[in-house]
């Protein structure tokens, strides 16, 4: 796919990995649909760095994805604004601390909604637009945590494992015409509230021995918007090797 000009609805994109994914698909040219909830200011510096990138369109969409209407919502107004959508990447995550004794039904609830109901109803608002595309794809942000949980935050590994379940069932549901792919990033970018003896720790515990970096994420979504173009239902580890250490 050639990325310029295309209409690129990133979720979750005012901060973050979010952000450096918006970025480097503005970067090819491509039109971006900044999707944001609280992050307002944020998300305007976003899209005007998007436009100074290549002079490509971009805007601003809020959406509490916490709400069954809002996909549908959302996608209805970004193809609006630019007349279709050619890629959609579910980006937007919840990632909170819920250790096991004291995990709420609230927790389990709202990681589930934000982090896999609201990436398969995205899908299924977007996917008229996708498929009239002629090249439409989707990008699944899961996580390596998906195969491999982590203790104190449960709800968040059980909702990546179900997004790459709904990776694959999106896959199946929406072929041929559109190609659905997921990225499983590992530590990428630290919490911001971690020191540096437990980054370092972090690292160690990589067979490459060192964090990556939200770069790496953005140009996973870029091959796979771009270059991968027999690949569908699959899961691009961009972890270090975390996974299988």
């Amino acid at each position: 796919m050639n990325l310029k000009g295309k209409v690129v609805l990133v979720t979750g994109s005012a901060r973050r990995v979010g952000r450096v994914i918006a970025l480097a698909f503005a970067a090819k040219g491509a039109r971006i649909a900044a999707h944001y909830h609280t992050s307002a200011g944020e998300a305007r510096k976003l899209v005007a760095g998007a436009k100074s990138l290549s002079g490509a369109d971009a805007d601003v969409f809020r959406a509490n994805l916490l709400e069954a209407a809002a996909p549908q919502k959302l996608a209805e107004a970004v193809a609006r604004r630019f007349g279709g959508i050619d890629v959609l990447i579910n980006s937007a995550s919840l990632y909170e601390r819920t250790p096991f004794a004291t995990a709420t039904p609230e927790d389990w609830d709202r990681h589930m909604a934000v982090n896999a109901r609201a990436p398969y109803y995205l899908a299924q608002a977007c996917a008229p637009w996708l498929k009239a595309s002629g090249d439409g794809c989707i990008v699944n942000i899961a996580d390596w945590a998906g195969h491999r949980p982590y203790a104190d935050f449960g709800p968040y590994c059980a909702s990546k494992a179900a997004l790459l379940c709904v990776n694959k069932l999106l896959a199946k549901s929406l072929a041929p015409e559109i190609r659905v792919n997921a990225i499983l990033p590992g530590p990428v970018l630290a919490p911001e509230a971690m020191g540096e003896p437990e980054k370092k720790k972090v690292a160690e515990a990589t067979l490459l021995k060192r964090l990556g970096t939200p770069d790496a994420v953005a140009r996973a979504c870029l091959y796979l918007a771009e270059s991968a173009d027999y690949s569908t239902g699959a899961e691009l580890t961009v972890d270090g090797g975390r996974l299988i250490a």
